[in-house]
């Protein structure tokens, strides 16, 4: 992509009214565009990331066995007065139809995703069994804030499990929980296991997964060595305390849940009155897990955590590309058209290894537009072709997550790639 061909410019000012570093640097590099509070659009290069962010999720999910589906966002009200939480759920959207029916715009998917299985298992043979979605959800929050990390519009994945036995819930729950731990390794985030409460889902412990950010709203006892922590609502130790896996001190923060996952038991099954007939011909009810990824809030913890006062710092899995081309300017012709051709002949020999190149390629800019963009874009790794640079025959390279840049020769460069 050249910068010429892009949509969406990034700005040369932050939007006044930001809260955190994502709700300013999302906004202002044109990776998202507000709409109304809580609702934004995904433009061409926030879209990449979220995209990324997905198909990390979706490789890890299917290597555990479970089968992407696609549930409808529109919802009966009789499903949810079955569950009973029609009348207790206070951020469902509802919304009548000319008919006078009324539905729900879904906040979850147990209503929907537990008669859909049901309808196909008859069997102990057809368990334990595991799908997802990824899939926009719609919460009527009453102050959408941080940015994309809380919104009335957002993107999740949600996965749902059946079982027979306790015993293989809880094998499977704690092979998600590894997973979980996997694909935030992979959007370079280091997570925290949080134990809390089970919320409206479950009477039972759940566990959540954090990431240390002080645009966080939870509030949260982590230990800086481990992944230990609890919730500070239920938590069974004290801020200065030592933590019980390594040893380390505990510390109070702030956190911002970016998955949790439930042990539902018979909760949903019960309610649509789900059963199968198991090997000795008995009527059983499945018992349930749910585990959630918030798709959209990733994408924004993942720029609390990398960032510097002068934008984003993507990690490489994640990152709307993988180099951001720069060519700069020079009155002296010759030298011009030897930076164009340079340019062009980096710029599609890396596509042509599969190399995603984002090419800053305007000619009425400084260099200092240039660089200050391209440290607010955030993309891992900086080629610059310049009249200093080619006068070595090379480019300069710099990591945007370092300081030190070097000349590299032009014949060297895919040894970058190695």
């Amino acid at each position: 992509m050249k910068y010429t061909e892009l949509l969406t410019k990034p700005s040369k000012t932050a939007p006044h009214d930001a809260d955190s570093a994502n709700a300013k640097f999302l906004v202002q590099a044109g990776f998202v565009r507000q709409e109304m509070a809580g609702v934004y659009s995904w433009l061409p290069m926030g879209l990449t990331v979220l995209r990324n962010v997905e198909n990390i999720i979706r490789e890890e999910l299917n290597s555990i066995g479970a089968q992407e589906i696609l549930m409808p966002a529109l919802q009966s009200k009789e499903n949810w007065e079955k569950t009973g939480r029609w009348d207790k759920m206070d951020v469902l959207f509802k919304l009548k139809s000319q008919t006078e029916r009324e539905y729900a715009l879904g906040a979850t998917h147990e209503e929907v995703v537990t008669p859909l299985v049901g309808s196909f298992v008859k069997s102990y043979k057809d368990l334990p069994t595991a799908v997802y979605q990824i899939q926009t959800k719609y919460r009527d929050e009453l102050r959408a804030k941080s940015g994309i990390l809380r919104g009335r519009e957002f993107g999740m994945k949600d996965l749902y499990s059946f079982h027979t036995t306790q015993e293989d819930l809880e094998e499977y729950y704690e092979l998600v929980k590894q997973t979980y731990l996997k694909i935030f390794k992979r959007c370079g985030l280091d997570a925290k296991v949080v134990e809390s409460s089970g919320g409206d889902f479950t009477k039972k412990f759940s566990h959540e997964f954090q990431v240390i950010t002080p645009a966080g709203e939870d509030d949260i006892l982590a230990c800086p060595n481990c992944t230990f922590a609890q919730n500070i609502e239920i938590a069974t130790m004290k801020s200065g305390e030592s933590c019980p896996s390594c040893g380390g001190v505990l510390e109070s923060v702030k956190g911002v849940e970016i998955g949790n996952i439930f042990d539902l038991s018979e909760k949903f099954t019960s309610a649509f009155d789900v059963k199968y007939t198991d090997e000795n011909g008995v009527q059983k009810m499945p018992i349930m897990g749910c585990y959630g990824i918030g798709t959209t809030r990733l994408v924004g913890a993942i720029v609390e955590a990398h960032h510097d006062e002068k934008g984003m710092i993507w990690p490489s899995e994640v990152a709307p590309a993988d180099v951001h081309l720069v060519t700069l300017q020079t009155k002296d012709d010759a030298v011009m058209e030897k930076i164009q051709s340079v340019a062009e002949g980096l710029y599609r020999d890396l596509q042509k290894q599969g190399k995603k190149v984002f090419w800053d390629d305007r000619d009425d800019a400084s260099a200092g537009e240039k660089l200050g963009v391209a440290d607010l874009v955030g993309i891992p790794l900086r080629i610059l072709i310049s009249p200093k640079s080619l006068v070595q025959n090379g480019v300069e390279v710099k990591l945007r997550s370092e300081s030190e840049l070097k000349v590299v020769n032009l014949e060297d460069i895919e040894a970058l790639f190695e």
